[in-house]
């Protein structure tokens, strides 16, 4: 699994910064019951706050992580490609291309974006689903927004994790990611969750962990949304390549989301 917790600081606009963000640092008890209030005041129920908050700790292998990614967007572009693109990886996103055409069509058809971009997005984050991560996104979310270094940019995504259950999307038990809080199938951060998230299958529900129409139409959308041109190229330098941005903005991870795409695509 790609190490996320700088690209998810880089995923799409965040909803609004809390008018009365919690204090970051000291007890943190104290700062989860200050959250807690914003979170009530935001419309999420009690019950929910307390199934979420109720005993969350603080966890330390977090922020060591964390620290260590600094440098994760570092290499070159051959040295990254080089181990996030290989044979294997292509076949088998290959294979789900194919699996899965009817669908890529049909959200292709909606939003414009091409098969082998969402694919591409799709293998390179969690092998296609198969490693979202196991980390608890309510001890992840609340021990970042502890942290003083971004406790805006956590705080937020806390307070849109608990909106995500109140609302009905995802269960507790589901609430369940990689080290920066991402969510399900494409890693989104739970307020482009509640942004860009599309009930695709139409049971009333954004599920991006176990329904891959909404995983794969959420992704287009947000692309769309940020401006992707339907039929346009997107390599470096051109307009969609800078959509990408939205996604990852590290230049390294969209020229790798590229050449991979391209090879999907037969190029």
């Amino acid at each position: 699994m790609i190490a996320r917790t700088l690209a998810a600081l880089f995923l799409l606009p965040f909803l609004a910064i809390p008018t009365m963000a919690a204090q970051c640092g000291g007890d943190f008890q104290t700062f989860i019951a200050a959250i807690s209030r914003e979170a009530q005041a935001e419309g999420v129920s009690q019950a929910v706050i307390a199934q979420a908050l109720g005993g969350v700790s603080q966890d330390q292998a977090v922020l060591a992580f964390d620290r260590r990614q600094r440098g994760t967007f570092n290499k070159t572009f051959e040295q990254y490609v080089a181990t996030r693109v290989g044979p294997a990886r292509i076949k088998r996103a290959r294979v789900m291309m194919q699996r899965h055409a009817a669908l890529l069509s049909r959200v292709e058809q909606r939003f414009g974006v091409p098969p082998q971009i969402l694919v591409a997005i799709w293998t390179l984050e969690t092998d296609n689903g198969g490693d979202m991560g196991k980390q608890p996104v309510f001890r992840v979310l609340a021990t970042m927004a502890h942290d003083c270094r971004r406790t805006e940019l956590f705080q937020r995504e806390l307070l849109a994790a608990l909106k995500i259950v109140h609302r009905g999307d995802l269960p507790l038990s589901e609430m369940v990611g990689a080290y920066a809080g991402e969510i399900g199938q494409t890693q989104f951060l739970p307020s482009s969750y509640i942004k860009y998230g599309v009930d695709f299958d139409g049971n009333g529900h954004v599920d991006l962990r176990r329904s891959l129409p909404d995983v794969l139409a959420s992704t287009a959308n947000l692309l769309k949304v940020n401006g992707w041109k339907a039929g346009a190229p997107y390599e470096e330098g051109t307009p969609n390549f800078e959509v990408l941005r939205e996604w990852n903005r590290a230049v390294v991870y969209r020229k790798t989301i590229a050449y991979f795409a391209d090879q999907l695509a037969g190029q």
